[in-house]
């Protein structure tokens, strides 16, 4: 089995603090994290991963599994790790708790689920985009992304998150569409011993409360929590509160409080 090719972005932290991965929404790149990074740094040593043909990761070569990004962020870093991904990065960080155990010391889970979107819509948006490539899919997804108040909050990086978007290999974004399409790991969650956290963004009509609900109820260890004035994009749009509970829980879980 070839995994795919994952490029890694060093987002600062000292080498010898505690390592925290991070994992991008599909369509997005490490910039996601940009503004959320320097208020975690005094805390973790964070690297963050890009999707295969977005960011700096090359193209994808064939098709691959969700559980399949989760086996090669594992073999890209090392050691023990904390994890915070969202959406499709988010669903990453449930195979990475359910195939690296060992791996990983705890892990938020934002603006994502256990299964995410219907099947059908997920293989019509890579038909989509396999033709019209992905600046078809901007407008749409800039309405799925960021609450109402994003935009103006933050317009640098809300508008290099869709020209991130226009970036991305189309190929590449319609495999990412069909991992997701065959993602399900509901029946799973149980499974899963580490502590998580469970976020959603208020105004997230992708990923709303129910599916952070679904997570935390599921496995052994969970919270949920949420943030306002987000939508599917919290690290970007409201990158203190994101910061703040990634924090708080990661410390929790390292004092074994987390329940």
């Amino acid at each position: 089995m070839t995994l795919p090719a994952l490029a890694l972005r060093d987002l600062g932290g000292a080498s010898d603090l505690p390592l925290l991965v991070l994992g991008p929404s599909l369509g997005t790149s490490t910039i996601l994290w940009e503004t959320t990074a320097p208020l975690l740094r005094d805390r973790f040593h964070l690297v963050a991963w890009d999707l295969p043909g977005h960011g700096d990761s090359v193209p994808a070569a064939s098709p691959f599994t969700v559980a399949e990004l989760a086996d090669a962020v594992a073999a890209a870093v090392d050691g023990p790790f904390f994890y915070a991904g969202v959406s499709l990065g988010g669903a990453t960080g449930l195979e990475l708790l359910l195939r690296h155990a060992d791996r990983v010391r705890a892990a938020a889970i934002i603006a994502s689920g256990a299964q995410l979107g219907d099947p059908a819509g997920w293989h019509d948006r890579a038909a989509q985009v396999r033709s019209q490539s992905t600046s078809s899919v901007i407008v749409a997804s800039a309405g799925r992304w960021f609450a109402p108040e994003s935009v103006a909050r933050h317009p640098d990086l809300t508008g290099r998150l869709l020209h991130a978007l226009q970036d991305a290999d189309d190929e590449s974004y319609a495999l990412c569409c069909e991992a997701l399409a065959a993602y399900d790991v509901r029946d799973r969650l149980g499974r899963v011993a580490a502590p998580v956290m469970a976020v959603w963004g208020r105004h997230d009509g992708v990923a709303p409360e129910a599916k952070a609900a679904e997570i935390a109820a599921g496995v052994t260890h969970g919270r949920i929590a949420v943030i306002e004035g987000a939508a599917h994009l919290p690290p970007a749009e409201q990158p203190e509160a994101t910061a703040a509970i990634i924090a708080d829980f990661v410390g929790r879980a390292t004092e074994g409080t987390v329940s």
